[in-house]
């Protein structure tokens, strides 16, 4: 079973992207963030297309932000939008959906970004994750948590941590909650397979930052023991953050059981460049 996820960064701006990606990726199961539609949008737009290409879709969607969707041709039960007692800022938000796809239970997640340390919607960003625990915890013993967590999971995960300092996704408190989630069982399996290497699935549009390998690794599949033991290949699909029109996330791959093009996928690490210096001075594109 071949699972994915994808910050798609508005599937209405992605569609001519993410046909074509499906078709040649043959995911089983696909989670996305940031669908940025209203279920009956979204349906209107790709239900005949995704039905045609057998996949059923569980959909938690809201106008012009935010947004998830859970694509599977493995089955589509017990579906769940939301989180059971989950915060809102200031009202519930469109950012996590679940079902059960051959036999896995499946979370599509967009964690809130934070904006800025020790900010109210940074302490929302937290409280928004302790909820999300109690819902995984909760959950079956095979279960995956997939998508745009918004969090670096360490200094590895950032081109140049210095160039971090004070902005959020790297935060001590961030970090722990993550870890907290991670706590339940759960295995961040491309970290597991990338033990050393740079591997990132996010670079800012600006400033040629993808181009410049200048990313960071917030997108995460994080997969219980029994489903983790199952992983024969698990890496970033680069390429479908090149070309014209891509989002700024790459999709993240996993497939268990089997690994249809091999065990350390296509498009996989070293990086486009090389690590550079730490405070090497470079800064990110929001920097003064």
């Amino acid at each position: 079973m071949r699972v994915a996820t994808w910050n798609v960064n508005s599937v209405k701006q992605r569609m001519p992207r993410l046909l074509p990606w499906l078709d040649e990726r043959q995911p089983d199961v696909l989670c996305l963030q940031e669908t940025k539609l209203a279920d009956q949008a979204f349906t209107e737009l790709l239900g005949q297309e995704l039905g045609r290409r057998g996949y059923e879709v569980a959909l938690h969607g809201e106008v012009q932000w935010n947004g998830v969707a859970l694509l599977s041709r493995v089955g589509l039960d017990d579906v769940v939008k939301g989180l059971a007692d989950a915060p809102g800022f200031p009202h519930p938000e469109a950012r996590a959906v679940a079902a059960t796809c051959g036999g896995v239970r499946v979370h599509s997640v967009y964690v809130p970004n934070g904006r800025t340390p020790d900010s109210d919607h940074y302490h929302y960003k937290l409280a928004w994750l302790a909820a999300l625990r109690d819902v995984v915890s909760a959950g079956p013993e095979s279960a995956l948590v997939c998508g745009d967590v918004n969090i670096a999971p360490a200094d590895a995960d950032v081109f140049d941590p210095d160039a971090y300092i004070g902005q959020t996704h790297v935060t001590p408190r961030e970090r722990a909650a993550l870890a907290e989630l991670e706590a339940l069982g759960l295995r961040d399996v491309v970290r597991e397979r990338w033990p050393a290497e740079r591997v990132f699935t996010y670079w800012d549009y600006r400033a040629g930052m993808f181009h410049k390998d200048l990313g960071m690794r917030i997108d995460l599949v994080l997969a219980s023991g029994t489903v983790a033991d199952r992983v024969r290949a698990a890496w970033v699909d680069r390429h479908a953050r090149k070309g014209t029109g891509p989002s700024d996330h790459a999709p993240v791959i996993v497939d268990l059981d089997v690994a249809p093009d091999g065990d350390i996928g296509p498009v996989v690490p070293p990086p486009s460049a090389p690590a550079g210096r730490r405070g090497s001075g470079r800064k990110l594109p929001q920097s003064p």
